[in-house]
């Protein structure tokens, strides 16, 4: 498989917090509401819940891509 990176659509993202609840290892909000990626290729163990966190996202603001795209 092959690795993946998250991405997100500032101009989209609501810091609705939702993908720091699944993975809050790989997500984390500021002060200011903004959204940070910790980990932007996430581990084999973590991809599953990075998949739901980015399904979950109500604004749609998460994509996953293939690493190097």
């Amino acid at each position: 498989m092959a690795e993946l990176r998250v991405v997100v659509d500032a101009d989209e993202c609501e810091a609705n917090a939702v993908c720091v609840g699944i993975a809050p290892e790989v997500f984390d909000l500021d002060d200011d509401e903004v959204l940070h990626i910790l980990v932007p290729e996430p581990p084999a163990e973590l991809v599953d819940r990075v998949r739901e966190a980015v399904d979950s996202c109500p604004k749609r603001a998460l994509f996953l891509r293939e690493a190097g795209q």
